[in-house]
């Protein structure tokens, strides 16, 4: 079975931007920002993105485009031993992340429809909030979307990598960015407003601890897709002749951009109409219909914005459900057809618990947390930073040799000894000092 690859450089970078532009930009970033005290947590989030985040984004699509082959059939090509269970690590993270995923992804579609009949258009945040907790808690509804929002991912993973996800990928982004930009200058001139853009920029260094730096580089990793075997996967497809090097800033520039937007577009909002800016993974569903109904014509940007807000999520879910399908094809010689519902099911039978967190499942504790928090919380600060890692030491100590040969080829040889010195030391030292100050 020959390899597909991607139509153009292009797509490949707007695709892979893609896994991290949709809800991981414009519904996790502002919460977590608005969570870990603003502009100190934003300070360090860039730090860790430009420093680790974009060495290990380039290691893992290295990892993929020199095996041709997902995460876990790479690391056994490439050097075996007990390398594989690396590829496992990622591809079960990829399984865990999707999972409570693709819940949010159905909170997208089920305010698509309360936008079409005005249900959640109002500026009382209080009504709004009553709506939101009562619609996440209803345990037939959110089965029902969430079901919905994975029933359409697998639709696009069927369609292949030109076809499916290359093909959406071109449209919907620089329709997203646009939209945000527009949304932003309306949130700007809300009363108060001002209050959140100083929340969100300007840093308060006495806030920081091990907490925050964790979430930090838990956030850092999950918004440029590392961790996951994705960026191996979508590597894998990449031709000989792209520069990866070039590739990996584009991405990592295009996958911060939309976070910060994200956050002049949410937390402004959150501050204009006195909403806790710790409020949740509800954040987002809270303040934009607010907005919108300041807005002239509010209820046509609140039905464009929540469908191109399904439009990202869902760039964001198909990328995560593909390494999955990957392995299947790659590990047990599937066809795509079958490793997709194969993978899509399994999915959705985790998804079931996530999906039920807040009603019926809301007392049912594990270290805390509900089944959604203990996901999120696990693969974002615990599996994605060690699966980052692995690849991380796996390019900079086990697979050098390699590396440096295919860098040089595609003219990259000047980003070499920083290259080699976040992967082989920064990474892990960083991530280990984290890992051990939490613990």
């Amino acid at each position: 079975m020959s390899r597909a690859n991607w139509g153009s450089k292009l797509g490949f970078i707007l695709a892979t931007a893609g896994s991290a532009v949709g809800l991981g930009a414009i519904w996790k970033f502002p919460y977590m920002a608005g969570k870990n005290g603003g502009g100190a947590f934003v300070a360090i989030y860039l730090a860790c993105v430009f420093t680790v985040g974009i060495g290990m984004l380039l290691a893992e699509m290295a990892i993929g485009r020199a095996a041709q082959k997902s995460a876990t059939t790479a690391y056994r090509d490439l050097k075996g031993g007990l390398w594989p269970w690396a590829g496992r690590l990622s591809v079960l993270c990829s399984f865990v992340i999707l999972s409570f995923y693709s819940v949010v992804g159905g909170w997208t579609f089920a305010y698509l429809y309360q936008s079409i009949t005005g249900a959640a258009i109002t500026s009382n945040v209080t009504e709004l909030s009553n709506i939101f907790s009562q619609f996440i808690a209803n345990p037939s509804l959110a089965i029902l979307y969430t079901s919905l929002f994975l029933g359409v991912t697998m639709l696009v993973v069927l369609g292949g990598v030109q076809k499916g996800i290359e093909r959406w990928s071109k449209v919907l982004m620089p329709l997203l960015f646009g939209l945000l930009i527009l949304l932003i200058g309306r949130s700007l001139t809300l009363p108060g407003a001002m209050a959140g853009v100083s929340y969100f920029l300007t840093p308060d260094f006495s806030q920081v601890n091990a907490s925050m730096i964790l979430d930090a580089m838990g956030l850092a990793l999950f918004s440029l897709s590392v961790g996951l075997g994705l960026l191996i996967a979508y590597g894998s497809y990449v031709a000989p002749d792209t520069n990866l090097g070039k590739t990996s800033v584009w991405i990592t520039v295009l996958a911060t951009l939309a976070c910060l937007l994200a956050g002049l577009l949410v937390l402004p909002a959150v501050f204009a109409f006195h909403v806790d800016p710790s409020a949740g993974p509800g954040l987002t569903f809270i303040t934009m219909p607010a907005i919108f109904a300041q807005m002239p014509m509010g209820q046509w940007f609140a039905v464009a914005f929540f469908l191109l807000l399904i439009f990202a999520a869902l760039t964001s879910s198909v990328s995560i459900l593909e390494p999955l399908v990957a392995f299947l094809m790659d590990e047990f010689h599937f066809e795509r057809k079958t490793a997709t519902w194969t993978a899509g099911f399994s999915v959705w039978l985790l998804s079931i618990p996530a999906a039920l967190s807040f009603g019926v499942l809301k007392d049912v504790l594990l270290f805390g947390k509900n089944p959604f928090d203990l996901m999120d919380y696990v693969s974002s600060n615990i599996m994605l930073p060690a699966g980052g890692l692995l690849s991380a030491l796996f390019v900079g100590w086990a697979i050098w040799p390699r590396i440096t040969r295919d860098l040089q080829l595609e003219g990259s040889a000047r980003i070499l000894p920083a290259f080699r010195v976040i992967c082989a030391w920064v990474s892990p030292v960083l991530i280990g000092a984290i890992w051990w100050h939490s613990l």
